[in-house]
């Protein structure tokens, strides 16, 4: 994985998380912003999920195991797809909230597959 592109997967999932918890919270239903931010972050796991072909390619090969990384990031690139499902069928403050709690979910799991791609050893 490259570290700054998972820097910008964390930050950008963090900040679309908080402002969701935030709208949610303040009783907003989804809107365009909160729903495009979840799209953001979906389109960054996509370049992620590139990134993860191409690298061992390059010799830039996962020191954990591959297995629990793919599952990792299939995980969270379904993660903003079910929570944006759910703000269209059901449009109240809470399907904001849960698109805010799914994009934190995601900034975690990034995390995660960078420490299983560089910090382990298999």
């Amino acid at each position: 994985m490259i570290l700054w592109l998972t820097i910008a997967e964390v930050a950008v999932a963090v900040l679309a998380g908080s402002l969701c918890l935030i709208a949610g919270l303040a009783g907003r239903r989804p809107s365009d912003l909160t729903v495009g931010s979840l799209a953001l972050v979906e389109l960054l796991l996509v370049v992620q999920i590139v990134v993860a072909v191409i690298a061992p390619f390059a010799g830039n090969t996962p020191t954990g195991s591959a297995l629990e990384f793919w599952v990792y990031l299939i995980s969270a690139a379904l993660l903003p797809i079910a929570g944006v499902a759910w703000a269209l069928l059901e449009r109240s403050r809470w399907s904001t909230v849960i698109m805010g709690i799914a994009a934190l979910a995601v900034a975690v799991m990034v995390w995660r597959m960078h420490v299983i791609w560089t910090v382990q050893i298999a």
